[in-house]
């Protein structure tokens, strides 16, 4: 789930522009609780729509709003009150989150996970988190960075470095997404090096609600895989 905002007078503003400060000012914790709502009606308001139900939210968490003392009872407050499904619904994490105490995450990510939730760790390989973290934390899914996918055709390094990650997620039994994917040439790479799900400009730009509930049924009618493929967008 991609947040933008409209502003009246600036237009778009990327979330790059204003994450951050909504980070320093603590702002970030009302935004994340707007966040996490929304996507959460949105799951209920899909779950009623046959060809819509299959869908998943990934919502990308800030290390300051996980580390709140009542985060998971926050998101499963939310989950009863708007009747999201909770295997629908996916938290996506960063390698930054895991300079905090790694007990009290594994513990809020299993209590989350309970319930249904999945897990994915966003923008893998661009931290410095050790690789011991992954056998230890309850993840789903890891998703390769666009820094990496982004030169994939022409820098052996990053192409390295991608199908590494690719062979780890497989060995361990996790799930695998690419992001930034923005040709036919990359995405056919990343497929053979057995990678199968991505986000990128090479299926659509970041779409309002309405807009991407038309683009996701004519995705549907032309293949009906599309819809189990859930990050595909």
């Amino acid at each position: 789930m991609l947040v933008r905002w409209q502003h009246p007078q600036r237009g778009m503003v990327s979330p790059m522009e204003f994450i951050p400060l909504a980070e320093d000012t603590g702002l970030i914790l009302p935004i994340g609780t707007w966040v996490m709502e929304t996507a959460c009606r949105q799951l209920a308001c899909w779950a009623r729509v046959p060809s819509m139900e299959a869908l998943t939210i990934a919502v990308n968490v800030s290390a300051r709003q996980f580390q709140q003392s009542d985060f998971v009872a926050q998101v499963i407050d939310v989950l009863a009150r708007t009747g999201a499904r909770p295997q629908r619904l996916k938290l996506e994490l960063t390698e930054s989150l895991l300079a905090a105490n790694l007990h009290q995450i594994i513990e809020k990510m299993q209590a989350l996970k309970e319930t249904g939730i999945h897990f994915s760790l966003d923008d893998f390989g661009t931290g410095f988190s050790s690789l011991s973290y992954l056998k230890l934390l309850p993840l789903d899914q890891l998703k390769i960075d666009q820094s990496f996918v982004r030169d994939i055709l022409t820098d052996p390094n990053d192409a390295a470095i991608v199908r590494t990650v690719i062979a780890l997620a497989n060995t361990l039994g996790l799930g695998i997404i690419a992001e930034g994917v923005e040709t036919d040439a990359q995405r056919s790479y990343l497929a053979d090096a057995g990678c199968h799900a991505y986000q990128g400009y090479l299926f659509s730009r970041p779409l309002p609600v309405a807009e991407f509930e038309v683009f996701a049924g004519q995705r549907s009618s032309a293949s009906p895989a599309w819809m189990s493929a859930e990050d595909a967008s």
